[in-house]
């Protein structure tokens, strides 16, 4: 059985930073595409970040949204199974539901992941 477990959310005063992670069972780690999604209330879920598979087109290169490029960073430990978002001098427009999801191809579309996680509250806030 696929599994993904979220950890790491909070509350966080802006400028701070936090570290999410995804711990993965169930599959071969590194044959999938791994990215990270948020849902802000009452808007669309959006891509964060996604790493393609170690033997995917795109050989483990990791991707980011405009929106936290250069403030977040995503890394993959294989042998824990374990994918992390280091979100640095996050700011409240980061406040949001934190998803991992998995899926053959990876991408920003939502619709390319089969299996998602719980995901994990982050709110910034002073």
């Amino acid at each position: 059985e696929v599994q993904l477990v979220e950890s790491g959310g909070g509350l966080v005063q802006p400028g701070g930073s936090l570290r999410l992670s995804c711990a993965a069972s169930g599959f071969t780690f590194d044959d999938y595409a791994i990215g990270w999604f948020r849902q802000a209330v009452e808007k669309e879920r959006e891509g964060v970040s996604w790493m393609d598979s170690t033997g995917g087109t795109h050989n483990g290169t990791t991707y980011y949204a405009d929106s936290v490029k250069g403030r977040f960073t995503m890394s993959r430990d294989s042998p824990q199974n374990t994918v992390y978002l280091q979100m640095d001098n996050l700011q409240p427009e980061d406040t949001a539901i934190y998803s991992c999801a998995v899926g053959p191809w990876g991408g920003f579309n939502q619709d390319e992941y089969n299996y998602w996680g719980q995901g994990t509250q982050v709110t910034v806030s002073s």
